[in-house]
């Protein structure tokens, strides 16, 4: 059971993420006659590689991992990290490799200068891993994001990614992208096909996201069935399927 200052803490996210959405300035128009789909990982878990990336590119498309480099190589009791080997194949096979801080700490707990320094180390660290491009995207860790920090992260990043459970659609605030997550139990993580007719049928851009994708995953993740089932019906409705910067380019922002 969340402990007081947990669930405290979880309540001040919420806060802060809809506070953003509802009074964030600095918006964009999102339009295209085409329903625009981006696959996304968290944390990354390296199933996220060897089963994730491969399904996708199954299907002739690509995705966009999200790293923080302090978890790199971490052995978890049901998963283990991506290593910055992982991380410069990803690259070479075309995926994009995005950021997600290096401490994988909320953004509220990283106080003034060291968020800069935070997200400095985390693009030394996917540089000494091989990455040539520096990361354009971010993603919020525990999908928190924090008010006070917009500044960094628009001199940073092109867009930065939260949860949100919508599509992408008119108005968008580039800094608070919205998403969908892929998650465990299973049935219901197969039934998110729903979202892709939704697109399909009012365009716009759906971004989803998850973490492992593994015969028996963390309730934060998926298996390969479910995660391929969701990937074929987005390719067979029609979608343009891509990672989340040449989605940024496609649309011209």
């Amino acid at each position: 059971m969340p402990s007081v200052s947990e669930r405290l803490g979880a309540k001040v996210d919420s806060l802060s993420n809809r506070l953003i959405w509802g009074f964030a300035g600095s918006r964009r128009r999102l339009e295209t006659d085409t329903p625009l789909v981006s696959f996304t990982f968290d944390d990354v878990p390296d199933s996220a590689r060897s089963e994730g990336a491969s399904i996708l590119e199954k299907y002739g498309v690509h995705g966009t991992f999200y790293i923080a480099g302090g978890l790199a190589g971490q052995v978890e009791p049901d998963r283990v990290l991506i290593t910055s080997e992982g991380c410069r194949d990803l690259a070479e096979r075309g995926h994009e490799i995005g950021c997600h801080t290096f401490s994988h700490r909320r953004i509220r707990d990283i106080p003034g200068a060291d968020l800069a320094r935070d997200l400095d180390r985390n693009a030394d660290y996917l540089a000494q891993a091989g990455i040539s491009v520096e990361p354009a995207n971010f993603a919020f860790p525990y999908n928190a994001a924090w008010p006070l920090a917009r500044p960094e992260f628009r001199r940073r990043f092109r867009t930065c990614r939260g949860a949100g459970e919508a599509i992408n659609r008119g108005a968008v605030d580039p800094l608070m992208l919205k998403a969908v997550e892929i998650r465990q139990p299973d049935a219901e993580a197969r039934a998110l096909t729903r979202w892709i007719d939704a697109v399909v049928d009012m365009p716009g851009w759906l971004v989803f996201f998850t973490h492992e994708i593994a015969p028996d995953p963390t309730p934060y993740g998926c298996t390969p069935c479910t995660f391929e089932h969701l990937v074929r019906h987005a390719v067979e409705r029609g979608c343009t399927v891509l990672p989340v910067d040449r989605i940024l380019d496609r649309i011209g922002w």
